[in-house]
C-alpha cells in the first residue's frame, strides 16, 4: 500500500520520522513525500514536497554506499541538528548547559578508516557496505577519506586478491601514518610460508609501514606513528584514534580548558595518550586504560619525548574495576572519555571521591546525559559543551564538557 505522508522529525538515526511512526529514509522534516509501506517503513519514496535544506549529495557513492546518511541535507541542517540531539539527551534527564559553536571536520580529513574487502569472479572489491546491506560497494572515490587513505585502495585491493577467500569478507583497517599506511587485516585466509612471503613482498612494493594479520604483525617497514599535539607514539594495530586531527583538536582544546590549573590528573579511558600526553607539558598525568599494549605505547612515546611532565600508566577494566572514590582523591581533575556505552561505574566513583573538576568526553549523547546526571546530583555543575562533528555526513556526535563544584562530594 502506497501513502503520503509529511516527515515530522529526524531520527537518531537519520530517518525522516513520519506518524506513526513511519520511518523514511534519506527524508528531511517538512517534507511530503509519498512511498510503499512495509512495516514500520516507508520505501521505494518520491519526494513530493522536498525541504529547503534539501541538496544534491556531493558523492557520486551516496546512492549505494551505507557510509553516509545526511548527505542529501545541507551542512547547516545538519550542524543543527547534532546540537539539538545533544541538547536532547541531556532534557531527558533534566539537564541543560550552554553550547559553544560547532567544531566541523572538513571533507577528505578522515584518517582512519575500516574497509571492507570481497573477491568475486570479476576482481576485487574494496569500499564500504550498503545501507543496511552485507554487499560491499567499490567506492574509488570518497569525500570523506584522507587522500592517503585513497592512495592506499589500489594495495588493499591486491591484499585482498592476495589474502581473502572466495566465500568470505576482510576487514582492512587503515591508518594514515608519515612512514606509510599502518593496515591491520580481520577475516583473512590463514597464514602459511606461501602467504607471509606473498604479504611481506606486498608491503614492500606498496610503502606499508606495518602489515597486521589477525592480530600478528607480518611484516614491518617502520613503525608507524601518530603524533598528539606534537608527540609520537607508535599505536598498537588497530588502535583507536579520534578520526580527524582537527576533530581531536577541538577535543583536546575542551579538555586542556576544563581541567587548566590542575597539577595532577587523572585520565581514564586514556587510549594511546590523545589527551594524557598534551597534558603532561603542564601536569602530572596518570592514564588508565584497560587494553595493555595503548597504555604500553604511551608509556614509551612519553619516554621518547622529553620535556614532559611525570606520566605513569596503569592497565584496569574501569566497568569491572573502576577506580575508587579513595584512589581518586589523589588527583585535583579527571578526564574521562569511555566508550559508546558510558562509564557509569566508574562515575560513580568520582561522584563519591573529593575531586572538584571533570573534563567529560563522549561518542554517545545519551549515555553522557546519563553519566553527567550522575555527576550533577553530586553536586556538580555541567558547563560548556563543545559538539565535535569529525564524522561528517553521518549521524555520529561527538562532545567534551567541564564538570565543576564547589565542595567534595559524599
Amino acid at each position: 500500500m502506497r501513502r503520503i505522508v509529511t516527515i515530522k522529525r529526524l531520527g537518531y538515526r537519520g530517518d525522516g520520522v513520519a506518524e506513526g511512526p513511519l520511518f523514511a529514509a534519506r527524508c528531511l522534516p517538512g517534507e511530503v513525500v509519498e512511498g510503499e509501506v512495509s512495516g514500520d517503513r516507508l520505501e521505494e519514496i518520491r519526494i513530493l514536497t522536498p525541504s529547503d535544506d534539501r541538496v544534491s549529495p556531493p558523492c557520486r557513492h551516496y546512492r549505494g554506499c551505507g557510509g553516509c546518511a545526511l548527505q542529501h541535507a545541507s551542512d547547516g541542517f545538519v550542524a543543527d541538528w547534532k546540537q539539538e540531539v545533544v541538547r536532547n539527551a541531556l532534557a531527558a534527564r533534566g539537564l541543560s548547559a550552554p553550547f559553544r559553536p560547532m567544531q566541523i571536520s572538513p571533507p577528505r580529513s578522515r584518517r582512519r578508516a575500516a574497509f571492507s574487502g570481497r573477491r568475486t569472479k570479476a576482481g576485487v572489491l574494496v569500499g564500504f557496505h550498503g545501507r543496511a546491506s552485507d554487499l560491499v560497494v567499490d567506492v574509488p572515490e570518497c569525500l570523506l577519506l584522507h587522500p592517503d587513505l585513497m592512495r592506499a585502495r589500489a594495495a588493499l585491493a591486491a591484499l585482498v586478491r592476495a589474502g581473502a577467500s572466495r566465500k568470505g569478507e576482510m576487514s582492512l583497517t587503515v591508518t594514515v601514518a608519515p612512514e606509510g599506511p599502518d593496515v591491520a587485516v580481520r577475516g583473512g585466509k590463514r597464514l602459511d610460508a606461501a602467504l607471509r612471503a606473498g604479504l611481506a613482498g606486498l608491503v614492500a612494493r606498496h610503502g606499508f609501514s606495518r602489515l597486521t594479520w589477525e592480530g600478528e604483525t607480518v611484516a614491518l617497514n617502520a613503525p608507524p606513528t601518530v603524533r598528539f599535539d606534537g608527540i609520537a607514539v607508535v599505536p598498537p594495530p588497530g588502535a583507536f584514534l579520534q578520526a580527524t586531527a582537527e576533530g581531536e583538536s577541538a577535543l583536546l582544546g575542551a579538555v586542556a580548558e576544563a581541567v587548566a590549573g590542575a597539577g595532577r590528573i587523572v585520565d581514564l579511558f586514556a587510549g594511546c595518550g590523545t589527551f594524557a600526553l598534551p597534558l603532561a607539558r603542564r601536569a602530572e598525568v596518570h592514564a588508565v586504560d584497560s587494553l595493555a599494549e595503548s597504555v604500553a605505547a604511551l608509556g614509551a612515546g612519553w619516554r621518547r619525548a622529553g620535556g614532559l611532565r611525570r606520566v605513569t600508566t596503569q592497565s584496569r577494566d574501569l566497568f569491572r574495576q573502576p577506580l575508587t572514590a579513595d584512589e581518586l582523591n589523589r588527583f585535583d581533575a579527571a578526564v574521562i572519555d569511555p566508550p559508546r556505552a558510558g562509564a557509569e561505574a566508574q562515575v560513580r566513583q568520582i561522584a563519591r571521591s573529593d575531586l572538584r573538576r571533570i573534563a567529560m568526553v563522549s561518542c554517545d549523547p545519551a549515555s553522557f546525559a546519563r553519566d553527567a546526571a550522575l555527576l550533577v546530583s553530586a553536586g556538580f555543575a555541567l558547563g560548556r559543551v563543545q559538539v565535535v562533528d569529525q564524522f561528517r555526513w553521518s549521524t555520529h556526535v561527538e562532545l567534551a564538557a567541564c564538570l565543576t563544584r564547589e565542595r567534595a562530594g559524599k
